[in-house]
């Protein structure tokens, strides 16, 4: 069976480099599997998630027109997104008094976030001033 992209096939590490690890493939084919497509997280070094002669799957990633095969053992072992049925939906109660709009208007809300920014603001700047020292400003010098 030839090999095509997307094919997911067992294969025998037969070496291992600094920067992926060649598959013996069936029909004597051999590709490479990049060191970022060896495991889901980071992987340093591939020694600790791959050994010579080890048995592992792999998909077809990519097969160039001169031969080379690029394979991927994260994309062979993907899986699919879990879906919890086990729970069923939260419901939400959109009448909580927290999540519905008071009867104040948009006008009055903005005039009191704009008040509320206003103290935070110059309660920052009354700290800093004061950490600065002199009240935050300098006498310049008169000529």
């Amino acid at each position: 069976m030839p090999l095509e992209e997307g094919k997911i096939v067992e294969g025998k590490v037969s070496s291992i480099t600094a920067f992926g690890a060649f598959i013996q493939l069936p029909e004597g084919k051999t590709g490479l599997v990049h060191i970022s497509e060896v495991a889901q997280e980071y992987v340093k070094d591939i020694n600790t998630h791959l050994k010579e002669n080890q048995i592992v799957k792999v998909k077809v990633v990519s097969i160039d027109p001169n031969g080379k095969i690029g394979l991927s053992i994260k994309k062979a072992s993907e899986q699919k997104p879990v879906v919890m049925t086990d729970k069923p939906p939260v419901e939400v109660n959109w009448n909580n008094s927290k999540i519905a709009v008071s009867n104040v208007s948009f006008e009055d809300r903005l005039a009191k976030f704009k008040k509320d920014s206003d103290e935070k603001f110059h309660d920052l700047k009354k700290n800093a001033d004061s950490k600065r020292g002199n009240s935050g400003y300098r006498k310049s010098a008169q000529f």
